[in-house]
C-alpha cells in the first residue's frame, strides 16, 4: 500500500498523541520513563517507554535544531509530545515545553526569535505561538473545529492551515424532523475510509498572519467537495509556498465518490493568492503527483509522480518543472528504485531524496542539470528525514532495527554521521539487542533474496531456538531496518525466538520487476519466497525446525491464513492480525477499489479475467479444509480498509473445523493498534500464544 507499513510505523507518533482528552485542567505531565529492565530483555513495557523523537526543523540562521519527542505512559493510557531545541552540533540540549496537551508542528518564525505549534491546551487543536526558549505563550487561533497542521509563509505575512468541513448531508439534512435518527444515508462509493466515516474532508484555508492573529480567512477549496491534503496519510508535506509568498503549490485529487475509489490520479495545483485562482501543473500525468518542492530560488518545482493511474505502488518518480516556463525533467529514469522523501539542497541545482534499496531506506544526492546520481548514505541502517544545512552537511533521523529514531548529521565530504540527541541512549545502555543479520538466500526461480535474521539475546549456536517466519504488510512494503512499536523484531528475539523476515516478491528496494510480480499474484512467486527463506534457515543446527511460527499484519495477515492452507506441517503456530481471509468479500468490502482493482486484478464476477480468476482462486478461505496448525487472529473493528469481518470469519473458520484458535478483537482499534494499554495487551497475548505451541518446556498455559 504505497510503502504505508513503514510510513505507519512513523505516523504510531502521531496516533498515540490522539489519545489525550482535550480540555483545560492540572492533567500530570507524562515525560521521560525510566523502565525497569531485566536482564537486559526487551519487554512491552519497555517498548512502550522510548522516546519517540521527530519533527526536527531548522533554524533560519541554521545554527539551532528545534524537535519533539513523545512521551507514553501505558497506566495513564495516553501520550504527550515536548518540544527541545538544540544547537547543529547536538550541544546545549534544551526542553523548552512542560505541559500536558502536547505540541504539534512546531515550526521556527520572526527569523528563529519565536516558534509557531499546535497544542490543545485550549480544548481544541490550535495554533500558539511562543519565545524560542519556550516562555511567553499565546494562542493565536480559535477556528471551532481545530486546525490539523500548518505552514507559514516565507515572508512570515500569510498561513496556511488545515481545518476539515462538512461533506455530504446526514440524514437529519434530509428528514429535519428526525434529529436523533443515527441511521446514514449513502448513494455513492467512499463513505467509508481507513477508520472513519466520511462526513469530513479537510480543506486548505489562507490567512493573513500580523505576528500576534490571523485575518481574512479563505478557503483555498471554498464551496468544492475535494481534499486537501489526501486522506489518510497526506499532511503539510503536501503544501509549498512560492519563495515570494504569492503562490502556495498543493496536492489534490479532485474527484469524489465511485471515480474517487477508482483512482490514484492525483495532481499538483499552483493556488495564486491575489486572484483566488488555480493552475493544474500535472495534467495529463495519470497516477499519483505528489510533494511538491520548491527550490531556493522559487524558479522550480520538485515533486513525486507515479506513472499509472489506480497503481497505488508505482515507481515513484523525481519531476522538476520550470515554474517560468512550464518544462518538464524526468531526473530518475535512469533509476530502478522509488521515491519516499524529497527535499532541495541549498542551491537550485542539488537534491536529496530518500528511497528503499536493498533492504534499507538511504539518502541520495542527484544533480538537477546532469542527472547524476550519489549515494550518499550506507550501512544497515534506515534514514526517515532531509534538513540541509548545506549540500554537504545535513540534519537527519535515522533508526534500525535495534534502535528507535534519533536526530543525527551528516558531514558528507568526511562520510561522518554523528548521533546529536541522544533521547533514549539511557534505556538502550541496559539492553541487549539480538545480532542481525542479513543474508542472501536463493529463490526458487534461482534469483537471490535479502533476508533479515535477528537472534536471540545471548545467542547461544549450540543451542536449539523456536523461530518466527515474519511476513511483512503492504504489500509493497520493503522490509528494511524498520524500528516498530509493535511489529518490533528485537522483542520478538527477546523473547527467545530466531526470527526470519524476507525481502519476498513485491517489495520496494530491489528494482521494479521485484516489485511489480506480486500485483495479481498473491498466491504465487511470494508465497514460494517465505517458503525458500523459512526452508533455508530451519536447516541451520541451533533453529528447531519443529518449532517454527508464522506471523504477520494486513498482507502480512493474508498470508498467514494463505500459508495455513499450504504449508505442508512447516509451522506450529500462527498469528493473522488485519489480514484478507477471503479476497471475494474483500472486494466489494474495501473502499480503495483501485488497490483491488490493480493487485487482485478485477472483480471476482469478471469470469473472462485470469488474472482476477487467479486471485480469487488462491483466496485464503478457500484452503480452510487443509488447515491443521493452531492460530491466533487479531483485528480492530474501526478497520475500515480490511473489514474486522474477515479475522472474524477466519477464527470462526478455525473453532467449525476444530483447530486450535483465538481471537483478540479491539473494538476502537482501526488498522493498526495505537493506544497504549491496547498495544500491550496485543504484545502479551501475542507471546503467550507463541509461547505456548513452540516452547515445550514452557509452563505458560493458552
Amino acid at each position: 500500500m504505497k510503502q504505508l507499513i513503514n510510513k505507519c510505523i512513523m505516523a504510531g507518533v502521531i496516533a498515540l498523541s490522539a489519545c489525550q482528552t482535550p480540555g483545560k485542567g492540572t492533567d500530570e505531565i507524562i515525560g521521560k520513563n525510566n523502565p525497569e529492565i531485566i536482564n537486559g530483555l526487551m519487554t512491552p513495557e519497555v517498548l512502550m517507554s522510548f522516546g519517540r523523537v521527530s519533527g526536527a526543523e531548522l533554524s533560519p540562521d541554521k545554527q539551532k535544531i528545534l524537535f519533539g519527542v513523545t512521551y507514553v505512559s501505558v497506566p495513564e493510557n495516553k501520550s504527550n509530545r515536548e518540544l527541545f531545541v538544540m544547537n547543529v552540533d547536538g550541544s546545549d540540549k534544551q526542553q523548552i515545553t512542560h505541559t500536558s496537551k502536547s505540541e504539534q508542528n512546531a515550526v521556527w518564525l520572526n527569523g528563529g526569535e519565536q516558534i509557531a505549534f499546535l497544542t490543545s491546551e485550549s480544548g481544541s487543536s490550535q495554533i500558539w505561538i511562543m519565545n524560542a526558549d519556550g516562555s511567553n505563550r499565546k494562542q493565536i487561533t480559535d477556528m471551532g473545529k481545530g486546525i490539523d497542521g500548518f505552514s507559514v509563509s516565507p515572508d512570515g505575512k500569510k498561513i496556511v492551515f488545515i481545518q476539515n468541513v462538512k461533506y455530504g448531508k446526514r440524514s437529519v439534512d434530509v428528514y429535519p424532523d428526525l434529529p436523533k435518527a443515527t441511521g446514514r444515508i449513502i448513494d455513492d462509493l467512499m463513505y467509508k475510509h481507513w477508520d472513519e466515516w466520511v462526513e469530513e474532508i479537510p480543506h486548505p484555508f489562507i490567512a493573513d498572519f500580523n505576528g500576534k492573529e490571523i485575518m481574512n480567512i479563505s478557503d483555498i477549496l471554498e464551496g468544492q467537495p475535494y481534499e486537501a491534503p489526501m486522506k489518510p496519510f497526506g499532511g503539510i508535506e503536501d503544501f509549498a509556498w512560492t519563495s515570494d509568498s504569492k503562490k502556495i503549490a498543493y496536492t489534490c485529487r479532485k474527484k469524489t465518490g465511485k471515480a474517487y475509489a477508482l483512482s490514484t490520479n492525483s495532481d499538483i495545483y499552483l493556488y495564486d493568492i491575489e486572484s483566488k485562482t488555480d493552475k493544474n501543473l500535472t495534467e495529463g500525468m495519470m497516477g499519483y503527483d505528489t510533494n511538491p518542492r520548491i527550490s531556493p530560488d522559487g524558479r522550480y518545482m520538485a515533486w513525486m509522480s507515479m506513472e499509472r493511474d489506480g497503481y497505488e505502488s508505482d515507481k515513484n518518480r523525481l519531476f522538476v518543472m520550470n515554474l517560468t516556463t512550464g518544462e518538464k525533467q524526468y531526473l530518475t529514469d535512469k533509476f530502478d528504485y522509488s521515491l519516499d522523501v524529497l527535499q532541495w539542497g541549498t542551491d537550485n541545482n542539488t537534491l536529496f531524496f530518500i528511497c528503499a534499496y536493498k533492504g534499507t531506506e538511504q539518502i541520495f544526492r542527484i544533480d538537477r542539470i546532469t542527472k547524476q546520481i550519489t549515494l550518499v548514505t550506507e550501512g544497515d541502517y534506515d534514514y526517515a528525514s532531509i534538513c540541509p544545512v548545506s549540500n554537504d552537511l545535513l540534519i537527519t533521523q535515522r533508526h534500525s532495527l535495534s534502535m528507535p529514531d534519533e536526530i543525527y548529521s551528516i558531514n558528507i565530504p568526511e562520510k561522518k554521521v554523528s548521533e546529536l540527541s541522544f533521547e533514549n541512549k539511557e534505556i538502550l545502555e541496559k539492553l541487549n539487542m539480538g545480532k542481525v543479520e542479513g543474508r542472501w538466500i536463493g529463490t526458487t526461480d534461482n534469483k537471490k533474496m535479502l533476508t533479515w535474521i535477528v537472534y536471540p539475546p545471548h545467542f547461544d549456536p549450540n543451542k536449539k531456538y523456536p523461530t518466527l517466519l515474519y511476513c511483512q504488510g503492504g504489500p509493497q512494503s520493503p522490509v528494511t531496518q524498520f524500528w516498530s512499536y509493535r511489529w518490533n523484531l528485537q522483542i520478538m528475539a527477546a523473547n527467545g525466538y530466531i526470527v526470519v523476515a524476507p525481502n519476498r516478491r513485491g517489495l520496494y528496494g530491489f528494482g521494479q520487476e521485484w516489485l511489480e510480480q506480486i500485483s495479481g499474484d498473491y498466491g504465487g512467486q511470494c508465497m514460494l519466497d517465505y517458503f525458500s527463506a523459512i526452508d533455508t534457515v530451519k536447516q541451520e543446527r541451533y533453529v528447531d525446525a519443529d518449532h517454527l511460527g508464522a506471523v504477520g499484519a494486513s498482507f502480512g495477515g493474508y498470508s498467514v491464513y494463505w500459508l495455513a492452507g499450504h504449508h505442508n506441517k512447516r509451522f506450529k503456530a500462527f498469528i493473522a492480525h488485519a489480514g484478507i481471509f477471503n479476497t471475494e468479500q474483500q472486494y466489494v468490502e474495501t473502499e480503495e477499489m483501485w488497490f483491488a482493482n490493480w493487485d487482485l486484478g478485477g472483480p471476482f464476477w469478471d469470469k473472462n479475467n485470469p488474472v482476477a480468476q487467479r486471485s480469487y482462486a488462491n483466496s485464503p478461505h478457500k484452503f480452510v479444509d487443509k488447515w491443521d496448525t493452531p492460530i491466533l487472529v487479531s483485528h480492530g473493528e474501526r478497520d475500515y480498509r480490511i473489514l474486522a469481518s474477515q479475522g472474524m470469519a477466519a477464527y470462526d473458520a478455525a473453532m467449525l473445523r476444530g483447530i486450535p484458535a483465538e481471537l483478540l478483537i479491539f473494538p476502537d482499534e482501526n488498522h493498526w493498534v495505537a493506544q497504549p494499554q491496547n498495544a500491550v495487551l496485543w504484545q502479551r497475548v501475542f507471546f503467550r500464544w507463541l509461547d505456548h505451541w513452540l516452547k515445550p518446556e514452557s509452563t505458560n498455559k493458552k
